[in-house]
């Protein structure tokens, strides 16, 4: 498959992988900050996200696989890599099972561990737009803040809504697979798969999805880790806190 991306700057390869329901787009600023720092950075859609095509098959091997093919399409020998959420969980995948591909591994607010479904609200309030009454965008947020209350999270979620055709709004994201295929998210990293590389692990202080317990579980994969608290930030790190994102790191990166 073929993943579309935005590609910025020159020098030393850096992938970017968005986090679930989200694209791209959501690292423009980051992703030109990286460039001007001498990095050829690759802000990729994954397979039904974004400007990417959209597939019945969506699990974590099939997208680790999309992100080697498209390395080998731009001829990328060695790579930086940083995922968020979903995008973490892909790009662990990626370095442990093509480790002389990955110079450096950035993994943003997600550990290796197995995660219960918990995008329900999420889910339930895209299905409830109803896009064949050809709603405008303050209709179709309106309908998503009755199960989504959080103003970030929405308007997130409203950057994959676009102009299918004049009059015409729908999501960016194959929603339909999303429902169908939920459980796959929250997958483990296999117990078997590791990485000898540098791996920086960020969370966020107000996020609860790396807790200190997962520690041990980590370093069972990734023997060359250190894991660091971004302050003032939830689960959308690089969003909430995107000075001390950038800065955590650039410093691994110039280690």
């Amino acid at each position: 498959m073929e993943l579309h991306s935005r590609i910025e700057g020159e020098g030393q390869p850096l992938i970017i992988i968005h986090g679930f329901l989200g694209m791209s787009d959501n690292w423009k600023t980051l992703g030109t900050q990286f460039a001007l720092q001498g990095f050829q950075v690759h802000m990729i859609d994954m397979r039904n996200h974004g400007k990417s095509p959209h597939s019945e098959d969506f699990t974590y091997e099939i997208m680790a696989q999309d992100v080697f093919d498209y390395c080998e399409k731009y001829q990328l020998k060695k790579i930086n890599l940083i995922g968020h959420s979903m995008g973490g969980k892909i790009a662990m995948l990626f370095a442990t099972t093509y480790p002389e591909k990955v110079v450096k591994l950035i993994v943003a607010d997600i550990g290796p561990k197995y995660y219960a479904p918990h995008h329900q609200t999420i889910l339930a309030g895209l299905n409830a737009v109803d896009f064949s009454t050809k709603p405008s965008r303050a209709e179709v947020e309106e309908t998503v803040s009755n199960y989504i209350k959080d103003f970030g999270t929405r308007q997130f979620l409203l950057k994959s809504l676009y102009w299918l055709e004049p009059g015409q709004l729908g999501f960016r994201f194959n929603l339909d697979v999303f429902n169908r295929k939920i459980e796959t998210i929250g997958n483990a990293l296999p117990f078997e798969n590791h990485f000898d590389g540098p791996v920086l692990f960020l969370r966020g202080d107000k996020s609860d999805y790396v807790l200190d317990s997962d520690f041990e579980t980590i370093r069972h994969h990734f023997s060359d880790v250190e894991v660091v608290t971004i302050k003032n930030a939830g689960h959308w790190l690089h969003a909430e806190n995107p000075k001390g994102f950038y800065e955590s790191v650039m410093a691994f990166l110039n280690k």
